[in-house]
């Protein structure tokens, strides 16, 4: 059981800005990156776009594997513009 948190433009395609997910413990990052885009179709649109952190650390969306503990946060971060 791990914490989402959605940021930006990611809460808005969601709607939340928070969920927890059932997802095993050992994980590669692109399946948990699947994961929470099975729940949120319209993530694929900014797939390209996010920065993904586990436990407040960035991760690249690839095969490196994860070992999540109960209640680890995973943020997701899309490209912030300022003005």
């Amino acid at each position: 059981m791990v914490e989402v948190l959605y940021f930006a433009k990611s809460a808005e395609i969601t709607g939340v800005h928070s969920e927890t997910i059932f997802v095993p413990q050992e994980i590669k990052a692109l399946q948990l990156w699947k994961e929470i885009e099975n729940r949120h179709r319209g993530l694929a649109d900014i797939r390209n776009q996010v920065i993904f952190a586990v436990r407040q650390e960035y991760v690249e969306l690839g095969d490196q594997l994860l070992l999540l503990q109960p209640g680890d946060e995973i943020a997701i971060i899309p490209p912030i513009s300022g003005g």
